[in-house]
């Protein structure tokens, strides 16, 4: 009979892929190595993530209504309630200043009369078309939102301050002009979405 641990005719299906020692050191390598940059991987995946920290204010209420506000809201006006128009100077100091004031991007500074004078002679129907349509860097209306009479005023104001001599435009009979210096009350002005 043969003897049970004799391993002669039985050793080729016995081995393993791995044949000598440095196989077995780069096999030990692998198996630890790569598990673990697969875990620093997915790490530094889930970490990525851009959420609040804790003890932000991310969910303080106000921050949360401030990001849940409406986009728009409506204003019930009386129809036979006067309307408030302002002044051209306080258009221009609500609008037109932060370019005309300083120049900003070929804008006609305040004043300036070398400036303002080609313009001047393109006369006002063209100057209050360009500040209601817009021109160059400047938005429509300066990017405000006044009525048709109050960006006249301010071109206007502007122009004879820049030499011009035109005469102011005139209100509607309906209309009641604002005190000099003071602004519109909230309830006059339009609301903007945002």
């Amino acid at each position: 009979m043969s003897d049970p641990h004799s391993t002669d005719d039985h050793d080729g299906p016995h081995e393993g892929p791995i044949k000598t020692p440095k196989q077995l050191i780069v096999a030990v390598l692998f198996s630890f190595v790569v598990p673990i940059i697969g875990i620093i991987l997915l790490v530094i995946y889930v970490g990525s993530a851009n959420k609040p920290a804790a003890g932000s204010d991310a969910f303080l209420p106000q921050s949360v209504l401030s990001r849940i506000q409406p986009i728009g809201a409506v204003q019930v006006k009386d129809a036979s309630a006067p309307v408030v128009l302002l002044t051209g100077e306080q258009v221009y100091a609500a609008r037109c200043t932060a370019c005309h004031a300083a120049g900003v991007a070929g804008a006609p500074k305040f004043g300036d009369t070398a400036a303002w004078a080609p313009r001047l002679g393109q006369g006002y129907d063209v100057l209050l078309t360009h500040a209601l349509k817009g021109k160059g860097a400047m938005a429509a209306q300066g990017g405000g939102e006044q009525s048709d009479l109050e960006i006249g005023r301010a071109v206007v104001y502007m122009a004879n301050k820049g030499g011009a001599k035109f005469p102011e435009p005139k209100a509607p009979e309906t209309a009641v002009p604002a005190a000099a210096g003071a602004s519109a009350p909230a309830a006059a002005m339009p609301v903007k979405a945002k």
